[in-house]
């Protein structure tokens, strides 16, 4: 096995990417085609930081607009197969070949059509025109093609489904049947009204989505990032199995600006992941400590990838609701690794870093803290009321302003101003080109959202999920009826496994989808399930998006897990399923916002009394399910120990005074044997 105690070059991180992030794997070009793609990509970056800030047009227009030129730079930048990456086959022009000038041509031409016709489509929806349908079917094909070639076969494979399902309707079985619909009609109600491809998904990632990658590219060329890891290692590297504590600590600062899993994974863990191998961990678990760890930029404010601005159009709310709402779930999905970590190195008898290796929070919060100033600068106004894309203009200004200064003051003023021009172009293109392959899903998921309304499947699929949940609920409820006390009523029974079917369905969803797609398909989908038990909207949002997130450190399809064992030399498969074991937390806390959403502190049943039974269950539930797993709290656990402690966290999730009163006093029980125990006779430190 390789020696990775030693840091992979940017070459080989890049390769590891590349390797499991369909997104990373940009083709190589000839120079004239960099130039172009590159000078594309900036006027992109360049429009949308413009309109940001002084004026957004017409949904159609700025919708249609971002999705031609991303098309058209994808079919450029991604070859048709990932043999061809590197080399050109077949009939080319400057290195590209034929068809992928056509595809090119083809998306864009197809995208800046509706807005073209943008003043007839009155006349048109309902009765289009010949040329209408076929647009629209060429738009359709290229969509599936791009995001076949950025992202894999998955998405277009669903959506696929999606349009055989409304064509052939009247031959679906059950309640599934509907009267189908002819080809005009499909393609009208995808391509020329506002429910499918041009709809909402497409309007968040082209207004909202696409200004806070930016954000977070600029402020990653600002420093940031480097910030972060360095106070992290400052604030947390001394305790036991430190580098493993300051993967977790990093990756919840880093997602703040960043929520992509893959990436802050390869980000971070090329730091990380040696570190912890040098000092005793497990090659699988440094692996999983960084996947699960960074696996939580993705639900941590103010960015949360796409969604919390998706969640803004679909439930109408403003963005701090959102991101107040966040903020204790977050906490409890890196509390919960943090725990497994400290009791892992417990365990192992894992040090943490010496004095000499660790740098000085003061040292680097006096060289970075203007490196900060724009993500402050960020909050603030998002929390004041300003608008997302707005907020997002003004801390992108911030990161230019913080980068001049930094050049200047590096290589003085001339100098200076031309790497900062440099950096601001460079800062630009990457921007841009990060935001490719989520628009062409964005506008794919828009298909798969316009079936729905179509056909109103969701509501179908809603009506069969309560079905099949009601009679399991009867069931096991007849099952207890053997108790002298009714434990669980029949509708919380049935809440219960409507929930945890959601959870199975929006985590399968996920292995081959990408978050932000996975969440926008099952709140079409799986959201209904939900609403019709009375969940409020914003308790059943977070629920989907959460157990989606899961999945990309759920095998067989964990990417950020694969990722981080590509950097620790580690087997994929257990690395994924140590993530998943870290991730506990994540997976138990949705339930516990279900049942008692005042834990989401803005829903509407929020009460003080509430939420600090929540609170404190949620933590000491994690706790005693983190020492169960792990196998150790001040020594090893007897079997009986392991088994009351899953008992305990479940009884301590469930907020409910008893209940958490019963689970306290168990974990309380098997503290006070494991402490006693640890004092009288001392275990030796497995190996």
């Amino acid at each position: 096995m390789s020696d990775t105690s030693r840091h992979l070059t940017e070459a080989e991180l890049r390769a590891i990417e590349e390797e499991y992030d369909p997104e990373a794997r940009f083709r190589t070009v000839l120079r004239p085609i960099a130039i172009l793609t590159a000078v594309i990509l900036f006027l992109l970056s360049a429009y949308h930081f413009y309109t940001a800030g002084f004026g957004i047009p017409r949904a159609t227009t700025h919708r249609g607009l971002h999705m031609g030129v991303s098309l058209f730079v994808i079919f450029l930048s991604f070859a048709a197969f990932n043999s061809g990456r590197h080399k050109t086959t077949g009939f080319a022009i400057l290195g590209i070949p034929v068809y992928d000038w056509l595809f090119a041509f083809a998306g864009a031409v197809s995208s800046f059509y509706v807005p073209w016709i943008y003043d007839q489509l009155a006349f048109r929806v309902g009765n289009p025109l010949t040329l209408d349908i076929v647009m629209g079917t060429l738009l359709l094909l290229t969509l599936m093609e791009a995001v076949r070639r950025s992202m894999g076969w998955p998405l277009p494979v669903i959506a696929g489904l999606f349009i055989g399902y409304a064509y052939w309707g009247q031959s679906m079985p059950g309640i599934l049947v509907h009267p189908g619909a002819d080809w005009n009609t499909i393609i009208n109600h995808l391509y020329l009204t506002s429910q499918g491809i041009y709809g909402t998904a497409l309007g968040v990632i082209a207004t909202y989505v696409f200004h806070f990658v930016l954000f977070g590219v600029m402020a990653q060329k600002i420093g940031l990032g480097q910030l972060f890891i360095d106070l992290a290692t400052a604030l947390t590297g001394r305790f036991a199995g430190g580098p493993a504590k300051v993967s977790v600590v990093s990756s919840a600062m880093l997602g703040t600006i960043s929520g992509s899993s893959i990436a802050n994974t390869v980000t971070t863990g090329a730091l990380t992941i040696p570190a912890m191998i040098k000092i005793g961990f497990r090659r699988h678990f440094a692996a999983a400590v960084e996947a699960a760890s960074s696996t939580g930029g993705q639900i941590t404010p103010p960015v949360m990838g796409a969604v919390a601005f998706l969640m803004v159009e679909y439930l109408g709310i403003p963005l701090r609701t959102i991101l107040i709402a966040a903020i204790v779930p977050a906490f409890m999905h890196f509390f919960g690794v943090l725990v497994q970590v400290h009791l892992e190195a417990k365990r192992l008898g894992i040090r943490g870093l010496r004095a000499e290796e660790l740098p000085k929070a003061g040292k680097v919060l006096r060289e970075g803290w203007l490196s900060v100033a724009p993500l402050i600068l960020l909050v603030w106004m998002l929390m004041s009321g300003r608008t997302p894309f707005l907020s997002a203009f003004w801390a992108i200004t911030a990161c230019m302003a913080v980068y001049l200064i930094q050049r200047v003051m590096a290589s003085g003023v001339v100098g200076g101003i031309r790497e900062t021009a440099a950096g601001i172009f460079e800062g630009f293109v990457s921007g841009a080109r990060q935001s490719l392959s989520v628009t062409a899903a964005a506008a794919l998921v828009g298909v798969v959202i316009g079936i729905v309304t179509l056909t109103g499947v969701g509501f179908k699929i809603a009506f069969m999920v309560t079905s099949v949940a009601a009679n399991a609920a009867g069931d096991v409820h007849a099952f207890l009826g053997f108790l002298p006390f009714e434990p669980f009523g029949i509708d919380t029974l049935t809440l219960l496994f409507t929930l945890v079917m959601t959870a199975v369905v929006c985590i399968l969803m996920g292995c081959g989808v990408p978050t932000t797609a996975n969440y926008i398909i099952m709140v079409a989908v799986a959201a209904p399930v939900l609403g019709m038990m009375n969940v409020e909207p914003l308790v059943a949002h977070f629920f989907v998006f959460y157990f989606g997130v899961l999945a990309d450190v759920t095998p067989p399809v964990a990417l950020a897990a694969y990722a981080g064992a590509g950097i620790a030399g580690a087997n994929g498969f257990k690395a994924g399923n140590t993530a998943f074991r870290l991730s506990m937390g994540k997976a138990l806390v949705p339930f516990v916002f279900v049942f008692s959403p005042s834990l989401l502190i803005v829903t509407q049943a929020f009460t003080l009394p509430d939420f600090l039974l929540a609170f404190t269950g949620a933590v000491l539930g994690i706790v005693a399910l983190s020492v169960a797993i792990t196998n150790w709290l001040f020594a090893p656990l007897w079997v009986i120990e392991r088994i009351a402690l899953v008992l305990a966290a479940l009884l301590l999730i469930a907020p409910e005074p008893v209940s958490t009163a019963i689970g306290f006093a168990i974990l309380a029980a098997v503290t006070a044997r494991q402490y006693l125990a640890a004092r009288d006779a001392p275990a030796a430190p497995a190996g």
